[in-house]
């Protein structure tokens, strides 16, 4: 306990004395006040721990890891440059999906070990908009906070790369975020989070109206196409897709795509 002695000798001395006493009262109220706080937390935070059952603390969110990694792989049946098949996939857990006619016409490219012209997948053949899509065989996942698409993509022309999800009640989502990299291959992330998407027609890969895709009660404009908050935390499939027809070969328009990692929880089906 501070103790404050009033000295009567001048004025000017009282003043100066009053002053140096309140703040040295005002420094042991805030310490005071600081000390029942954190005591207060921490009795809040053992009260929870106790209603949890233990006194430690709570347990911690799922890291963002990789939860599923895209490869491509040459086999022995393939000498040449064919359409791209499930054997492409290096990863025998990963299945690949098909959206839309020309998502068949995508064609295997490039060079087994080449650093400069890496084995991938070349979509110059593709007459019409598609989109490719990966499914884990035993989990689907969560996509939701942090989470991220890292990939390795080229463009020609005015053709972009587009993540595409597709969501455990069928929903099939293509995203707003573009990748172009002319003429070289790049490595890039795309943060999930920062994409809005469009619901894409899994027959046609064209975009379509969001219909139910929307919560009830969301007020659209005329013109509104978004579908509002996805449930990111509810993937079954991760891709990409070129809603443009390609020019066949040659430098006109097409997309190359190396690989494809996907950041988040992994959620056992």
């Amino acid at each position: 306990m501070l103790r404050c002695v009033s000295v009567r000798s001048t004025v000017g001395f009282l003043a100066v004395a009053g002053l140096i006493c309140g703040t040295l009262a005002f420094a042991q109220g805030a310490l005071q006040a600081q000390g029942q706080g954190r005591g207060g937390a921490a009795a809040q935070a053992g009260g929870n721990a106790g209603g949890r059952g233990g006194g430690g603390r709570g347990a911690a969110a799922p890291p963002i890891v990789s939860v599923m990694k895209v490869e491509w792989v040459r086999p022995a049946s393939q000498t040449a440059q064919v359409a791209m098949v499930q054997e492409n996939v290096a990863d025998p857990n990963v299945e690949v999906k098909w959206y839309g006619e020309a998502a068949k016409q995508v064609l295997t490219s490039g060079t087994p070990g080449s650093e400069t012209a890496p084995f991938s997948v070349w979509t110059g053949e593709a007459e019409g908009p598609f989109a490719i899509t990966f499914r884990h065989k035993t989990n689907n996942f969560d996509l939701s906070g942090l989470s991220k698409i890292r990939w390795m993509t080229k463009t020609s022309g005015f053709h972009v790369v587009r993540p595409v999800v597709k969501l455990t009640d069928g929903t099939l989502l293509v995203g707003d975020h573009t990748e172009y990299h002319v003429p070289m291959l790049t490595l890039t992330d795309v943060a999930l989070s920062d994409v809005r998407w469009i619901k894409l027609d899994p027959e046609r890969a064209v975009t379509v109206s969001p219909g139910n895709a929307n919560p009830a009660g969301t007020v659209q404009g005329a013109n509104e196409i978004w579908v509002v908050r996805p449930d990111l935390s509810k993937v079954e499939e991760v891709g990409f897709a070129d809603l443009m027809p390609a020019s066949g070969h040659g430098t006109g328009g097409y997309i190359h795509v190396a690989g494809i990692e996907v950041f988040g929880k992994a959620v056992p089906r």
